[in-house]
């Protein structure tokens, strides 16, 4: 079966009013054809009923990115299916230890963290690479944070008001794996162009408006926007609303 639309996976797509609902309703109106993951099939079933409309039906699988098995069994679906993959949204994360210092960090849990948040992504961008190679134009968004940057004035390394020390940790190292991943790609002589992006402070939760939080929507924008890039754009880098953010 040929399949015309550009393909987006989107990781971690689990709650209505998360953002990776808010970026497959976004795809699904600019005219992708959209695959949703969630650890449960049945909660990715729901929310793909949701999103899909009569001219663009939104694809549910099931997928733990934690587990070798379960992303090599999604890659060998999707060669079946589609055989290649146009663009991979990384944005299924885990362990926002608020308030969690250093010293009292439990590693364990630290551990689980770095599994979603950077091993996760990794995992998945190597079993699926040879299905984004065989796309045109592919690109990788790693959502990330500026909660992983020395530079955010407000959320950086260095001055997050409640630590998030795991997290923070795990984002700083997602950075890291996309810089490596675009100087790879580029000396290959892939079209493959990966970036990571921070969609800011987001209100995905009740409540944290109150805290200057802002909509999903907003946040939505810049993320589509790295998964459409020209030829001649970035690689490599880090941004929030389409804009370079400080390391």
């Amino acid at each position: 079966m040929e399949h015309m639309k550009k393909i987006m996976l989107i990781t971690g797509v689990s709650r209505v009013k998360g953002i990776g609902f808010g970026i497959a309703e976004a795809a699904v109106q600019a005219g992708f054809e959209v695959i949703i993951s969630a650890r449960s099939e049945g909660v990715a079933t729901e929310l793909a009923s949701q999103l899909s409309t009569p001219n663009n039906q939104v694809v549910a699988v099931s997928l733990d990115i934690t587990d070798d098995a379960s992303v090599k069994r999604l890659a060998r679906w999707m060669e079946g299916r589609y055989n290649r993959l146009d663009v991979l949204i990384n944005n299924a994360g885990a362990g926002f230890d608020m308030g969690v210092q250093p010293l009292e960090t439990d590693l364990e849990e630290t551990r689980k963290t770095l599994e979603v948040n950077l091993f996760g992504a990794w995992r998945l961008i190597q079993q699926l690479h040879p299905l984004l190679r065989a796309a045109s134009q592919a690109r990788i968004v790693n959502v990330s944070s500026g909660a992983g940057s020395f530079g955010d004035p407000q959320f950086g390394l260095g001055v997050h008001q409640g630590y998030v020390t795991s997290y923070g940790i795990s984002k700083l190292a997602l950075n890291g794996l996309s810089i490596k991943l675009a100087r790879q790609f580029t000396e290959a002589g892939d079209s493959i162009k990966i970036n990571s992006i921070c969609p800011g402070f987001v209100a995905t939760y009740p409540g944290t408006e109150a805290y200057g939080a802002r909509p999903v929507s907003e946040a939505v924008p810049g993320i589509l926007w790295a998964a459409t890039l020209p030829d001649d754009g970035p690689t490599g880098g880090f941004f929030r609303d389409q804009r370079p953010l400080s390391w």
